[in-house]
């Protein structure tokens, strides 16, 4: 998926414009959890295309160092990932020499470029829109993000310019067609991501060590275990906003979220010593909404399994805090010592099946009609919901189309009830499922 970067020189509005831009009316965004605090990235859509959107912090030149060391220090980093930038800037504070800066080292990495001006909130401030052509660019995009002028007008030039890539797009509901495993390794720094894929290989093929952030890409490496081939993405840290200092690493953080996308199951590393953080939470909610599956490793466990009731307490808070992961193994393991990280790629086998099952429609809809008459569908408003049939269109996630009556009507318990019983019937306890509930003339779905 494409990045899109804002940047500019400080308060020319870019967070505001980042705001405006992910909830604008016809735009759908999906907020990246771990980062809705800050409002660092959303995943946006519009008209049919989807990019990442990524806002950056403030350029800003210190007067002892000039101008074009702090942007050699700050735009490279923004921009040199990045497939598409958006430069903002402020009408009212007039043409600054650094955005003079920042448009030449655009233009030597040769990414596309769009310059948008800020706070013109009339016909007086669209005067002055004129200076900003100076930059030479073919056109200058007025706007408002307080207000939303121009916004949409943006957005449009924003797909327009979106580069069109050469490979067909990837398909993140997962071929049927393919036996491949990809298992993306994912977790805050410093946890032992890397450690953890070294000793699955037995070699080191990455860079250990003990300094977060360490590993600054995604890298897939392949793996046989059991006659079965693995793709294991060891991904770059994923961290608060706060303790991000290199611009770098909010890229890394993207891209870490993307490799989650395009992975079958995702192994969650947690350290035992420090148990499960909030963060931890944010990327288990972000496996979540993918329905990917996904397995939960408590690393570091050399360091605290002597002391069995605290093994014990950590354990329980771990699957206390990831209840909304139902299905998802809890394994505690060393990739220090080795202890248990194999059995990491026995679990990934069986999920990868459950994962990966069909069911028959006969049987289908004969297990749903039993699962139907234990628990009756409950009265919305005095009327009745009925259900006609069941199908399953794809797998990984098993995905179920249940066609009703009132498919907006039915409560957020029942449909807990139907997954419950769904992976109850068809041996799916370590696989998510997706459920999609529509009307019989096949209204918009809902899913669960």
């Amino acid at each position: 998926m494409a990045i899109v970067a804002i940047i500019g020189r400080p308060n020319v509005g870019k967070s505001t414009l980042f705001n405006r831009l992910t909830q604008s009316r016809r735009a759908i965004v999906d907020d990246l959890p771990g980062v809705t605090r800050d409002r660092l990235y959303a995943d946006v859509e519009w008209q049919g295309r989807h990019f990442f959107l990524m806002d950056t912090a403030g350029i800003m030149s210190d007067a002892r160092d000039g101008v074009e060391a702090e942007v050699q220090e700050q735009v490279k980093l923004a921009i040199n990932e990045s497939d598409l930038v958006v430069l903002l800037c402020d009408v009212r504070s007039g043409l600054h020499p650094e955005e003079k800066e920042i448009v030449r080292e655009i233009r030597r990495v040769e990414k596309p470029l769009i310059v948008a001006v800020n706070k013109v909130d009339g016909p007086r401030q669209e005067e002055l829109v004129g200076e900003f052509y100076e930059l030479g660019v073919e056109e200058v995009i007025p706007l408002s993000a307080i207000h939303g002028h121009g916004v949409e007008d943006l957005l449009d030039r924003i797909v327009d310019k979106l580069p069109i890539r050469k490979e067909p797009p990837v398909d993140l509901s997962i071929q049927d067609n393919t036996d491949i495993i990809r298992m993306a390794v994912v977790g805050r720094p410093n946890v032992g991501k890397s450690q953890f894929v070294n000793c699955l290989l037995g070699m080191p093929r990455m860079v250990v060590s003990d300094m977060p952030g360490t590993t600054r890409d995604a890298v897939d490496v392949e793996l046989e275990y059991k006659r079965r081939r693995f793709v294991l993405v060891d991904t770059a840290g994923i961290r608060r906003r706060a303790r991000i200092k290199e611009k770098l690493e909010k890229i890394c953080v993207v891209k870490s979220l993307e490799s989650i996308d395009k992975s079958d199951i995702a192994v969650i590393l947690i350290d035992a010593t420090e148990g499960p953080t909030d963060q931890d939470l944010h990327i288990g909610g972000y496996i979540q909404r993918r329905y990917k599956g996904c397995i939960i490793g408590v690393n570091k466990w050399d360091l605290i399994q002597s002391d069995k009731r605290e093994a014990h307490r950590v354990i329980e808070d771990v699957r206390r805090r990831f209840q909304f992961l139902p299905f998802a193994p809890v394994v505690p393991m060393s990739a220090l010592t080795g202890q248990n990280v194999r059995k990491v790629l026995k679990l990934a086998l069986e999920v990868f099946d459950q994962y990966s099952t069909r069911i028959g429609t006969g049987v289908l809809n004969r297990v749903f009609r039993s699962i139907l008459e234990k628990h009756h569908p409950p009265q919305r408003g005095g009327r009745p919901l009925k259900f006609y049939y069941v199908t399953q269109p794809s797998t990984r996630p098993p995905t179920f189309v249940l066609f009703c009556n009132r498919p907006d009507d039915i409560h957020f318990s029942y449909e807990r009830y139907l997954v419950n019983q769904f992976r109850s019937a068809f041996q799916l306890s370590q696989s998510p499922v997706r459920l999609i509930f529509r009307g019989r003339s096949g209204g918009v779905a809902e899913e669960a």
